[in-house]
């Protein structure tokens, strides 16, 4: 099946809903419990797990190119949390931008 500009196929929306999923387990906070990068951590993956979970609806519904903005999203927090020295990306350049 090919994509139109318009729209997104499952089999891509599953791809990087994987791809959201594996930085998720991969990274690893950082700073220790109770302070304050670990507090802005807590926010930022919060926000990651509330797009993964919207992307799964968007998908379930069969609204694709929101399940595929969504986990996009989710997948940038993660991200976001590697760059700004919150999560350890343990060297994955595949899944993340590392600092």
């Amino acid at each position: 099946m090919t994509e139109s500009k318009t729209e997104v196929s499952i089999e891509r929306i599953e791809k990087y809903l994987d791809i959201t999923r594996r930085a998720r387990a991969k990274a690893t906070p950082i700073h220790p419990e109770g302070s304050n990068e670990a507090s802005q951590l807590a926010i930022m993956m919060r926000m990651a797990d509330d797009y993964a979970s919207d992307a799964q609806h968007f998908l379930k519904i069969g609204d694709h190119v929101r399940a595929f903005g969504a986990i996009n999203y989710a997948h940038a927090w993660i991200d976001a949390g590697v760059k700004l020295g919150l999560l350890d990306g343990h060297g994955d350049d595949v899944l993340f931008t590392l600092p």
